[in-house]
């Protein structure tokens, strides 16, 4: 049986819940159920569902094929949980009916549905088989779509094209080409869906080896072979084939122009389309693309105006250039004012706020978008589950991946990979190595994010282990790889693996050390004391020490309380990032810690005269789906008082447990007791009290801070995992640190 999330869905659209079931026709069905069951479908293709609806509830008799009007038309205007309560109550369903209902379930990303109702269905067709075939490859499950295509008993053109175009659309070239070697009775349709997927791959002489094979060649031949000429930069051949051919039609003209646009000849791109006999959506489309992708919104802005015919595509267009332009107020304009919107647009518009940082307006949009029944594709998905991540909206990200699993994207690699990082960067290191385990097909993403994800937790065997098991599959490590795996190394103070890996990996890998591999290293040597060899290693770089590498070794200063190291290390960023505050206030607590309260200082004065500022520290956690947000010292959570009365208590506790405050952190030259109410109240610990009082023990508290976490506070976090029995997470901008028993999974190396 199919699960019963629609059913209950149907019961709550009570507005539009199915007419009452009447008496089935017996027997020879007469003229006026066919007149009926017209009307019926006239009515549904024109979006008057109560019309169809009071026809149905008038018919004294029905047959089979009024309720299979009824249930396309309920399909067809986006009423699924109320078709599937309508097919329910079909006395006899036919091969259509069920077909109806699986199609309808497949295109609104129910392929979980489409599954179990085609496993239930007594007699299938091949259009049955079609169905499925598609809509599985449309989501990029091609392995899924093969299987269905193997098990169709009879396969029609529809079967072998659809299977064709399953196989290239995902860049399965040599398989699609295996399929279209395996028969001959191949169309002119099926020759151009294999051309085109070498074109799409820039192996044009594959794609001019079946062009010439073609035993006939209409305007669509003609106009692949153009554009993809075209896309690859030649527009030389581009436009010789433009000028052989026997037809030119609105899309030849329109691929030389979109050739020009691409290849930055917006001239020659303009001059094309002011010559052209007759043009479409299509064609304004590229050329307003064309000004689009160079960045000239007022351009583009310009032509669109001008266009008399716009289309949900150019719509689109702008809506995306301004949203890569980060015209985020012109992008929102362009989208409220959209006469209709398809999956793309909500998408684009998803991907503009959380390129731009806009976590609550991200999901603020994608809840709107629930609500106006928009179906969430594969990459809005991958879009949410990454401003899931960016917030550390662990619940939020774990009900996106009960949709997705619902939707049947559980098992594509696209959203597969977006799931992975959440789970990671929210601290969830069960669920991420879970759904890695998961995942049918991997790629080289899939199994950087799990190395990397692991290093960032400082769980570096780990990492060492996902490694090794990569090594035996035919995914071939490459540098973002090798970055992972020294950062694992870095992370967990596994020095003399660390080393051996960057010296062999060019020889066993064929990875060339880039300056990140280098920042990864002296970051590692510099982590476990040995400073000499880090600078040593920086002096003989094939390329000059940028910042990040002078701030692996101011960090390493702070560790080993080195002051003259770091203030050279210091004065180098200084010199390539003069507003980096990050750094003048790291050196600030080298000297803090050393008791040298003037040079601290004068890095305070050195800030005030630059103009730089140092960047206010607060932390986060999600509680129930809501977002609480701390700050030092705060006095705006509506629940300070339990907090800070928590906190008092707690510090009593651990100070008997044996915590001594880090006064030394203090960046100021006064009384160790007013250092210690300094240390008292800071974000982070503002938060983990705040988790403990409200999160259920056994669950664990996960806490983001935007800075670095100090000092003190890694300290007394161990502290507090071991006397409230408590595993705390927290994610600061460096790293994860999980702290349980009184102790932490960096090692004290951060």
């Amino acid at each position: 049986m199919l699960p019963s999330r629609h059913l209950r869905a149907a019961a709550r659209q009570r507005s539009h819940r199915p007419p009452a079931a009447g008496e089935a026709c017996s027997g020879k069905i007469d003229a006026d159920v066919i007149r009926r069951n017209k009307a019926i479908t006239a009515h549904m293709r024109a979006g008057r569902v109560g019309d169809a609806e009071r026809i149905f509830d008038g018919m004294p008799c029905r047959s089979t094929s009024t309720y299979n009007a009824m249930l396309a038309g309920y399909a067809s205007n986006r009423r699924l949980p109320v078709a599937l309560s309508l097919f329910r109550s079909i006395p006899r369903p036919d091969t259509f009916s069920y077909n109806t209902l699986l199609h309808a379930l497949a295109t609104s990303s129910s392929l979980a549905d489409a599954r179990s109702l085609f496993d239930e269905m007594p007699v299938k067709d091949p259009v049955s088989y079609n169905v499925m075939i598609s809509s599985h490859a449309n989501n990029g499950l091609v392995s899924l779509a093969r299987k269905y295509f193997d098990l169709a008993p009879e396969k029609d053109a529809v079967s072998w094209n659809g299977m064709l175009a399953a196989y290239v659309r995902n860049g399965r070239i040599q398989e699609a080409r295996e399929l279209f070697s395996s028969r001959t009775e191949w169309d002119a349709i099926s020759w151009n869906a294999l051309m085109a997927g070498y074109v799409h791959l820039g192996r044009m002489a594959e794609a001019l080896e079946i062009f010439n094979r073609m035993p006939q060649r209409d305007a669509v031949s003609w106009n692949i072979m153009v554009s993809g000429y075209a896309r690859g930069g030649d527009m030389m051949e581009a436009r010789r084939l433009f000028d052989m051919a026997p037809v030119r039609d609105v899309f030849t003209w329109t691929a030389v122009v979109s050739g020009y646009a691409q290849n930055g000849m917006l001239e020659d791109a303009r001059v094309v389309f002011d010559a052209m006999p007759e043009r479409n959506a299509v064609s304004w489309n590229a050329m307003v693309a064309a000004y689009v992708q160079r960045g000239m919104m007022e351009k583009a802005k310009d032509l669109f105006d001008m266009m008399p015919c716009r289309d949900v595509a150019s719509w689109n267009t702008m809506l995306t250039g301004y949203a890569q332009a980060g015209m985020l107020d012109e992008a929102r304009a362009v989208f409220d004012m959209m006469p209709q919107k398809d999956v793309v647009s909500w998408a684009a518009m998803l991907a503009a706020y959380a390129q731009g940082g806009l976590s609550e307006e991200t999901l603020q949009l994608f809840i709107k978008m629930g609500r106006c029944g928009e179906w969430v594709n594969r990459s809005a998905f991958a879009c949410l589950l990454s401003t899931c991540a960016d917030i550390a909206a662990l619940e939020c990200g774990m009900q996106l991946h009960g949709r997705l699993i619902k939707a049947g994207y559980g098992l594509g690699r696209f959203v597969g990979n977006a799931l992975l990082a959440m789970y990671f960067k929210c601290g969830n290191m069960e669920d991420a190595r879970n759904a890695f385990e998961e995942m049918d097909e991997r790629d080289a993403v899939s199994w950087n994010t799990v190395i990397a994800g692991y290093a960032r937790h400082g769980f570096g065997k780990e990492a060492l282990e996902v490694f090794d098991m990569m090594r035996t599959t035919s995914t071939k490590p490459d540098n973002i790889t090798l970055v992972g795996v020294l950062a694992a190394c870095s992370h967990s103070g596994l020095v003399e693996k660390g080393i051996s890996y960057f010296y062999s990996m060019h020889r066993d890998f064929g990875v060339t050390a880039k300056p990140e591999h280098y920042t990864c290293m002296i970051d590692l040597l510099g982590r476990a004391g040995r400073l000499d060899e880090a600078q040593g290693l920086m002096k003989d770089m094939p390329f000059e020490p940028d910042a990040t590498m002078w701030g692996a070794l101011l960090g390493a200063s702070r560790i080993h309380r080195n002051p003259e190291l770091g203030r050279i290390a210091a004065e180098k960023i200084f010199e390539l990032e003069p507003k980096n505050a990050g750094m003048y206030v790291l050196l600030s607590n080298i000297y803090a810690s050393s008791g040298k309260w003037r040079d601290a200082g004068e890095m305070r004065v050195m800030m005030e005269e630059r103009g730089v500022k140092k960047v206010p520290g607060f932390s986060w956690m999600e509680v129930q789906n809501k977002v609480h947000t701390f700050s030092v010292g705060d006095f705006v959570h509506p629940e300070k008082e339990k907090i800070y009365a928590f906190l008092k208590d707690l510090d009593m506790r651990m100070k008997k447990a044996g915590y001594v405050s880090a006064t030394e952190m203090v960046l100021h030259d006064v009384e160790d007791e007013e250092k210690e109410n300094s240390l008292k109240y800071h974000s982070e610990k503002l938060a983990v009290a705040y988790g403990i009082l409200n999160i259920p023990p056994g669950r664990p508290i996960r806490v983001i801070k935007n800075l670095r976490v100090c000092g003190d506070c890694h300290n007394a976090f161990k502290y507090i995992s071991a006397i409230e029995g408590r595993v705390i997470i927290l994610r600061d901008s460096n790293r994860f640190h999980h702290f349980r028993d009184g102790s932490c999974s960096c090692g004290d190396y951060w």
